[in-house]
């Protein structure tokens, strides 16, 4: 367990964290068109991963300067997603360090370039796990940047369209990112709580919409994790049904606190053979391996199960569960970015934010300790005021 006062929360409204900005901006061409500054680059505080088996540790890096189109953001909240262990400790191959994590950031819009019509100075602005795309490809014209066919640029541990310069992520205190890229952030939310909505948030509401679930529906969460409670809520403001399938019985008091009607233990046989066809979609959040047949038993003549974890072993699935009702399994990653935008005025509007413990940035590595044990309710967000200090 972590000294007491290590996660202690504090205000999340960033009311006294706005810096000045005329919002004009030095405008240099680059190799990669106009909208890229190279020169004047600025010299940022972040906290980074070196190798896979250290721990994190400060670091400087450089952001760009402010182009015609970009906007500065001087970063409050960076939300900690599981996949920055898992890039962090190279889980996926193909770590590039040293690497800043971070793709759940808001935070306040210091300065504009000329071209700017999206956001303003003194602003909320957040910026998700991506900070561009080709644009051109049949995916981005049709909003699904995310499946870019030429790879989208992502917050960090990637590169910018040039294909060389790396991205660095939300564990700093700065960032500039393309206007298309950035997200506007309703003075209702929370910005604290709000952060895990660029991620978590996303990635539960694209399969939500896409799936059209509707007022009434019977939707099934399986593991009750940080993507698994945003899933609960997301589906509750929807007005469907909720039942969370978990291993064990100990979430159940969370599980009904958060809106679901039920949770159900995986395990025990007679409670799943009575809801046997009994789901309009079925989220399927964990990472672990597991029987995917005890799930898609679950679901109606033509529901579809969705995968949403990335487990490390492949999964095996009997032909059986699937063709006697012809049901789908499906996968799904976060929205692009207009669909990440309705999902944050979709929360604002009913109020949904992520269950957030707020740590300091010196507290990462151990935040990241109590992540693989499951000992978070339900993610952490980084206070980045404390990297300023």
């Amino acid at each position: 367990m972590p000294p007491p006062g290590a996660f202690a929360c504090r205000s999340a409204d960033g009311a006294s964290c706005p810096r000045d900005g005329d919002g004009s901006g030095p405008v240099f061409a680059s190799a990669w068109g106009p909208t890229r500054a190279t020169a004047l680059a600025v010299s940022t505080r972040a906290f980074a991963a070196f190798d896979p088996k250290s721990p994190l540790r400060a670091h400087t890096i450089e952001r760009r300067a402010v182009g015609p189109r970009d906007v500065a953001i001087e970063i409050l909240w960076s939300g900690v997603c599981h996949s920055d262990i898992h890039q962090a400790r190279d889980e996926w191959g193909g770590s590039k360090f040293p690497m800043v994590p971070g793709h759940e950031i808001i935070g306040r819009v210091t300065k504009v370039g000329a071209g700017v019509k999206k956001v303003k100075v003194g602003e909320l602005a957040g910026i998700g796990c991506m900070v561009d795309s080709c644009r051109v490809c049949p995916q981005c014209e049709r909003g699904t940047e995310q499946y870019c066919e030429d790879g989208a640029s992502w917050t960090y541990n990637s590169f910018e369209r040039d294909k060389t310069t790396p991205t660095y992520g939300g564990y700093s205190t700065d960032v500039v990112v393309d206007e298309a890229f950035a997200l506007r952030i309703d003075p209702r939310l929370d910005p604290a709580s709000a952060a895990p909505l660029l991620c978590a948030g996303v990635t539960m509401f694209s399969p939500l919409r896409h799936w059209d679930v509707k007022p009434g529906q019977r939707v099934g969460v399986i593991g009750l994790g940080g993507l698994g409670h945003m899933a609960v809520k997301l589906a509750r403001a929807m007005g469907a049904e909720v039942t969370v399938f978990s291993t064990s019985e100990k979430k159940r008091a969370d599980a009904i606190r958060l809106g679901a009607s039920e949770l159900v233990v995986s395990s025990h046989e007679p409670s799943m053979g009575k809801l046997a066809g009994a789901y309009d979609l079925v989220l399927d959040t964990v990472s672990a391996p597991h029987d995917l047949s005890t799930f898609t038993r679950l679901l109606k003549t033509d529901a579809t199960l969705v995968l949403l974890g990335i487990p490390d072993k492949p999964f095996e699935l009997p032909a059986g569960s699937l063709i006697g009702r012809r049901r789908s399994v499906a996968g799904s990653v976060i929205g692009g970015i207009a669909e990440t935008q309705e999902m944050l005025d979709f929360c604002a509007e009913h109020g949904v934010t992520a269950d957030v413990e707020i740590i300091p940035i010196e507290d990462i590595n151990l935040a990241y300790e109590r992540m693989l044990k499951s000992d978070v309710r339900y993610r952490f967000v980084i206070d980045v005021d404390s990297l300023r200090k």
